[in-house]
C-alpha cells in the first residue's frame, strides 16, 4: 500500500471514470471496487462506494460521495506526449468522449476533471535558455487549444507556421 493516494470526489460516477482512464492512458487499470456496507447520505448499502485505480502508474481512489463539490482548474492532471499521434490520441479520447476542449494544452473530460495534454517539446522549448525561443514557444500555445507539435517547432526555429 501506498503512502499517499489522491482520492477523487465523485457524483457516482468513481467506476465509470476509472474505467474511462483505464481505457486511454497505458499503465492504467481499476484494481479494485468497495461497495458501501451501509446507507450514506449520497447512497445506499451495496452502491459502488471507493474505486482504486491507476492512471499512468498514479493511484487514485475514486470516491462516490454525492454531488456538489465540482473539480475546477485549481487541480489538474497534466499527461506528458512524446509526438503528435500521441498527443492527438489523448486528446480526441477525453474530447470525443463528453468532454470540452479549452485553451493551451487543457481540456476537461465528460467527469468534470481538468487536463493539460503536453507534448514534451513545448515544455523544453518553453524552458529554453534563449528567452526569444521560450517567448516563441509561448506565443505560439497561446493560439491553441490542442498543441500543434509542428507549430511549436516552427516557432522555435523562427518560422511562421503556416
Amino acid at each position: 500500500m501506498t503512502k499517499i493516494t489522491t482520492c477523487l470526489w465523485f457524483d457516482g460516477q468513481a467506476e465509470d471514470a476509472a474505467n474511462f482512464y483505464a481505457s486511454v492512458f497505458p499503465d492504467s487499470t481499476v484494481t479494485a471496487i468497495h461497495r458501501a456496507p451501509a446507507d450514506y447520505p449520497a447512497g445506499k448499502a451495496g452502491d459502488v462506494l471507493t474505486v482504486e485505480f491507476t492512471v499512468c502508474g498514479q493511484s487514485f481512489v475514486g470516491l462516490n460521495a454525492g454531488g456538489g463539490n465540482p473539480f475546477t482548474n485549481a487541480v489538474s492532471f497534466q499527461i506528458f506526449t512524446d509526438d503528435q499521434a500521441e498527443t492527438d490520441r489523448y486528446w480526441n479520447a477525453i474530447v470525443s468522449n463528453g468532454g470540452t476542449e479549452s485553451a493551451c494544452s487543457w481540456c476537461r473530460d465528460r467527469y468534470g476533471l481538468a487536463w493539460q495534454i503536453v507534448p514534451r517539446v513545448l515544455t523544453t522549448a518553453m524552458a529554453s535558455p534563449d528567452p526569444a525561443v521560450a517567448k516563441r514557444a509561448m506565443q505560439a500555445m497561446m493560439t491553441m487549444r490542442k498543441i500543434d507539435i509542428a507549430a511549436i517547432e516552427a516557432a522555435v526555429a523562427g518560422e511562421d507556421a503556416a
